[in-house]
């Protein structure tokens, strides 16, 4: 069985390779369509997917994926064993129409309901965030895909004015309640998983999120984010977890939370 580190490794690989798929695609224009749930899906979507799963299946047929377009089409793998790995393999595709770069690819393993392992990968910034196996880190890439830089990240103490996160396509009422609640004054609007990297990387305080999600728009991000020392938490307070099957929530629907920096730190 393959440890930590090296699933890691086989995620950024992975990652890495399926971004360069996606901007050869987002530069050219991609065609999109509607899924059955109204969401937009690219060939971008598609061919990021294949190109992980196959990874996957080669380097780690032991371990049963869950990913977002597989999903969609019915095929959904036996998780019951506890250990599995997600897959969103564009998260933010209406930033990758509209032309924003802040769309990512998110891969992450979960073992008995917790993210452990996560890589997030910025494409187009040339960003890659990966959190475990006892380390956070940014990593940077140049246009080549090559990695130039690691850089440690932490989620920073709380600040006397936190800033805030919020989804640029999907931001609701409720979320916005919160933050009024909380007298949160500054705010910044980003797409995708990137926001749980930015409080990892100490950027940012907060990223309350209680428009719907699914399990795989958020797992990596949240392992990155623990790993950084924040959390991702439901709104009593407790841990958020994957393999769900919660009353009134579809199969990996994830219920309203909150992602915050170090909660050793909060008032």
């Amino acid at each position: 069985m393959r440890d930590r580190t090296d699933i890691l490794g086989l995620f950024e690989a992975s990652a890495i390779a399926a971004g360069r798929v996606i901007l050869d695609i987002y530069r050219a224009g991609a065609d999109v369509r509607l899924k059955s749930d109204k969401s937009p899906v690219t060939e971008a979507d598609e061919a990021a997917e294949r190109v992980i799963l196959d990874a996957l299946s080669r380097d780690l047929p032991e371990i049963p994926v869950v990913a977002e377009e597989e999903v969609a089409a019915g095929r959904i793998p036996d998780i019951s064993g506890g250990r599995f790995i997600l897959v969103d393999p564009l998260d933010g595709t209406r930033e990758f129409i509209g032309g924003h770069d802040d769309f990512t690819v998110n891969i992450a393993l979960i073992e008995d309901g917790t993210p452990v392992l996560g890589v997030v990968y910025a494409p187009a910034l040339g960003a890659l965030f990966l959190g475990g196996a006892g380390k956070a880190e940014k990593v940077k890439l140049d246009h080549k895909d090559a990695i130039i830089a690691r850089l440690p990240i932490a989620a920073r103490k709380k600040s006397p004015s936190p800033a805030a996160l919020v989804s640029r396509s999907n931001n609701c009422e409720a979320t916005e309640a919160y933050i009024r609640k909380s007298e949160i004054m500054e705010r910044k609007t980003v797409g995708s998983s990137l926001k749980f990297c930015l409080v990892a990387e100490g950027l940012a305080d907060i990223y309350p999120r209680f428009g719907p999600t699914m399990e795989w728009d958020t797992a990596a991000g949240d392992a990155v984010l623990r790993a950084a020392g924040g959390m991702v938490s439901t709104e009593d307070g407790a841990p958020l977890t994957y393999g769900k099957r919660l009353a009134g929530l579809r199969a990996f629907e994830n219920p309203p939370f909150i992602a915050t920096g170090r909660p050793q730190e909060r008032g």
